[in-house]
């Protein structure tokens, strides 16, 4: 439990390294909510189980299995074990396809767009949009010098607005600062708009009031606090993906004492998140099934929803593996071969995992009958990608995956040989009445 804690609070810490305070504010209330979590499970729950004694098991369904070991699971993961490389094979490629998509996803904040079109606000503000054009917000430029009234100064700002060929509202502020409301061309959301305002940033200021001496300007607006948070995001992509992807590897390699396993569990998340991306892509910014789901399709993903996704399908992913493999890992620990453990030990836990996918598969599916398309295009990503991950992932392409492996899924470089050793099998004995 502690390790799949740890797992999931390392994949929300990478949110805190995105360089925005809403994710930021996201990842520590994760890892604050995992803590209490695990302390409620390592104080108030076996408090509560000790009180209740017997009485525990009332209410057992009466057609429920005491065996845990289900027959369905036995013929489920029949293929993985005596067909391994056929199935392994097939099933990365089933992920890859899937995954695919992804390979020409763009993110774009869409703004009012994707608010469903049956909404009063949004028929409104086409009416408006049609009646007196464009509705977007304009960029807003502020200039700030030591005297903002110097020739050279206003000589700058009127160059400026002299480029821009439309109207452009000033608005002088008390400390020597000047605002100039620039409209953009487009919705202020749209390929237009975003053009807009390359150009403004990348020509037009430079050229202009930029270039006076001891003069500071900004942009800002809604434009450009949509495309500076996307940047924002891609920029800090690589460095939430590194501290993740190595503080996890760390973690299982200290636990499992084993680089194979550690490194097995990096690959099958990767696929697991991949393929959710790649569906996601094919259903909101291709446009496939937009008719069941209700949407119409931008053409591009909301920009928070990919490091989100990747955020929470980690961690839960990880979650799984982790149970999964530290079942495994006990019964090689006691004297079973390792493709007997990695039968028993997920048909053992095959029950755990699918009700908890079922569950988070419904609650996620939710939020894809909402009606923003960031929510649906969130909702469908994690429903996806959880489903995948309990049925693909965890009884086709891990137990084929460790049963090719044979003895290597237990290899440790003589380099980290001197990590603790910890004995699982003895700890499970130590627990089992």
């Amino acid at each position: 439990m502690l390790v799949s804690a740890l797992t999931v609070m390392t994949a929300a810490g990478g949110l805190m390294l995105s360089g925005n305070s809403v994710f930021t504010s996201l990842g520590v209330g994760t890892i604050l909510v995992v803590l209490v979590a695990v302390l409620g499970s390592l104080t108030v729950l076996p408090a509560l189980l000790s009180k209740l004694g017997d009485r525990v098991e009332w209410g057992r369904l009466p057609f429920r299995r005491s065996n845990r070991e289900s027959p369905v699971w036995r013929a489920v993961l029949r293929p993985a074990t005596r067909y391994p490389k056929i199935t392994a094979i097939g099933a990365v490629a089933v992920l890859l396809a899937v995954a695919a998509p992804a390979l020409h996803m763009h993110t774009r904040d869409d703004g009012v767009a994707e608010a469903p079109p049956h909404l009063p606000v949004v028929q409104a503000y086409r009416q408006v949009t049609r009646a007196f054009g464009t509705t977007s917000a304009p960029a807003v430029v502020v200039v700030h010098a030591a005297n903002i009234d110097a020739q050279q100064v206003r000589s700058g700002i009127d160059a400026l607005r002299r480029e821009v060929h439309r109207p452009v509202k000033v608005v002088r502020h008390a400390d020597n600062t000047v605002e100039l409301d620039v409209p953009l061309a487009g919705d202020g959301a749209d390929e237009a708009s975003v053009r807009a305002l390359h150009t403004l940033r990348s020509q037009i200021i430079p050229t202009t009031v930029g270039a006076v001496p001891g003069v500071s300007v900004a942009v800002t607006g809604e434009t450009a606090g949509s495309v500076d948070f996307a940047s924002t995001i891609d920029h800090h992509m690589p460095l939430i993906l590194g501290f993740v992807l190595l503080l996890t590897v760390g973690l299982l390699l200290l636990f499992f004492r084993s680089l194979t396993v550690a490194l097995t569990a990096i690959a099958l998340n990767a696929l697991s998140v991949g393929a959710a991306y790649g569906a996601m892509t094919w259903v909101f910014q291709d446009g496939h099934g937009h008719g069941l789901l209700g949407f119409h399709s931008s053409g591009a993903i909301v920009p928070w929803v990919p490091l989100f996704l990747f955020a929470v399908l980690f961690g839960l992913s990880m979650d799984y593996h982790v149970f999964i493999v530290s079942r495994i890992r006990e019964l090689v620990d006691r004297g079973y071969s390792t493709r007997d453990a990695v039968e028993h030990g997920i048909r053992s836990t095959a029950s755990t995992v699918t009700s908890a996918a079922l569950v988070m598969v419904g609650v996620f599916a939710v939020f894809a009958t909402l009606g923003l398309l960031s929510l649906k295009q969130m909702g469908f990503g994690l429903a996806v990608s959880v489903l995948i991950d309990a049925t693909v992932i965890r009884a086709l392409l891990l137990p084929a995956a460790m049963t090719l492996l044979g003895e290597r899924n237990w290899w440790l470089p003589r380099v980290f040989r001197h990590l603790p050793q910890l004995d699982l099998a003895a700890e499970s004995a130590r627990m089992t009445p």
